[in-house]
């Protein structure tokens, strides 16, 4: 196990979404593992036009009581909320020193709040759940997660989607610092754990720059970008081992796998592998860079995400 414990903050409200999360958790982690687990509430608030009182209308006054009254009603609820969630914790043998709660009135948006509150405590990473495709509806905290994407600009984004019972890990590389910084994160967050992970990459082929009617004939020219881009990526992808194994992980629990011809949708060539493979995770960067300098890994997180099913997606940032 790690020296450090890790600490992950768990936005809850009480749809199944959120409890995912804690499923997660107990399937990467194990209750006997370093870890702190902040299950964290965000009271949602009626509108201003109700609870700002500045006119003294006998209409305002009159309703403070009820406004009081809806106020203890959404504290006593967040309470449940949150003692749920940690028995569902307790019960799977996670010790309750490492388990606490904590709610707050709602400031500018819950996403927004959620960010700002695990910043502020500077938690290792932020792990939401999202709707599976077992679900007849779109839950709160679905819309939630979907709002983290856009709002998280520094603390690391587990969204976890549907049912999880693999624990392997499908740990996505490019050329980009982004992409260094999420293994090094993968390498803090599960060294001492059994998971197993794999350095993947898929490689552009060159019809994804130029038409394919324009490479025909162009055997030697793709050989030799295949040759140069394959070298390059090479020696990130090793970088990458090292520094897993530098974080405490095992080789046995290391692979590597270079899609040398991918399609023409990195995302999709994700998504194949992950599903086809029998992933559990995928780690992304929020924003990778290509071999020619152009962003990549901004829309294939999207797209990534938006294809969610029976995965969790670590967005690093």
């Amino acid at each position: 196990m790690g020296n450090l414990a890790k600490e992950i903050v768990v936005p809850v409200d009480g749809s199944k979404n959120s409890l995912r999360s804690l499923e997660y958790l107990h399937l990467i982690y194990g209750p006997e593992y370093n870890l702190n687990i902040s299950l964290f509430h965000v009271l949602p608030s009626l509108p201003r036009v109700l609870t700002e009182d500045k006119a003294k209308d006998r209409e305002l006054r009159d309703i403070r009581t009820r406004l009081k009254y809806i106020e203890e009603k959404n504290i006593h609820m967040a309470k449940e909320i949150l003692t749920d969630a940690k028995t569902a914790l307790l019960v799977k043998g996670f010790k309750e020193e490492n388990v606490e709660t904590f709610y707050q009135k709602m400031e500018f948006t819950i996403p927004r709040d959620i960010y700002f509150w695990a910043r502020g405590k500077q938690v290792d990473a932020i792990v939401v759940g999202r709707r599976g495709r077992s679900d007849l509806q779109t839950f709160f905290m679905g819309e939630v997660a979907d709002k983290l994407v856009e709002c998280c600009e520094e603390c690391p984004l587990w969204i976890v989607g549907g049912d999880i019972h693999s624990k392997k890990v499908l740990l996505c590389v490019d050329a980009s610092e982004n992409a260094l910084k999420a293994v090094n994160h993968t390498g803090r967050m599960l060294s001492g754990t059994d998971c197993r992970i794999t350095l993947f990459h898929t490689m552009r082929h060159l019809s994804r720059f130029v038409p394919q009617q324009v490479l025909e004939g162009e055997e030697e020219l793709i050989h030799l970008w295949n040759k140069k881009a394959g070298r390059l990526i090479g020696t990130y992808v090793e970088t990458a081992r090292k520094v897993l194994l530098n974080a405490g992980l095992k080789e046995g629990q290391i692979d590597t796998k270079i899609m040398e011809e991918g399609t023409r949708s990195t995302a999709n060539d994700i998504l194949r592998e992950a599903l086809d493979n029998d992933y559990g995770t995928v780690v992304l960067g929020r924003r990778g860079l290509s071999m020619l300098k152009e962003f990549i890994l901004g829309s294939v997180t999207k797209k990534v995400l938006f294809s969610l099913t029976d995965l969790a997606i670590w967005v690093v940032h």
